[in-house]
């Protein structure tokens, strides 16, 4: 399971730094998309994925059940969602707004817009 969750890691890096290189402004929305959910599945797997025991402290005891899954990553993941969705939800307001200016969602076609 560890190399799966491994693999996928980095695939989704691998494919968000090759979108971040291309040069339409769509694609750059989806490789930082997919960089962030690689952070955030790399994040949540150092707290380490297990199953069947809850993250629970049980009455009169000061520390989790062994085994259990340690709760710090999942709530930082969390956190990071919610950051990232609103990266997102900006990151595509601006590229709306230039592409609006320049007609355009190449990279390139920004060089031209200081003489409008």
């Amino acid at each position: 399971m560890n190399m799966l969750i491994a693999f996928t890691v980095g695939v989704l890096f691998a494919t968000g730094v090759f979108c971040l290189l291309r040069r339409c402004l769509m694609r750059l929305i989806i490789g930082l998309v997919l960089l962030g959910q690689a952070a955030n599945l790399l994040v949540f797997s150092a707290g380490g994925v297990k199953t069947g025991v809850p993250s629970l402290i049980p009455e009169g005891s000061m520390t989790p059940p062994p085994g259990a899954a340690d709760p710090l990553p999942q709530a930082l993941v969390l956190t990071a969602i919610v950051i990232g969705f609103g990266l997102t939800v900006f990151a595509i307001t601006l590229i709306h707004r230039a592409r609006a200016t320049s007609g355009n969602d190449d990279v390139d076609a920004f060089n031209e817009t200081d003489r409008l």
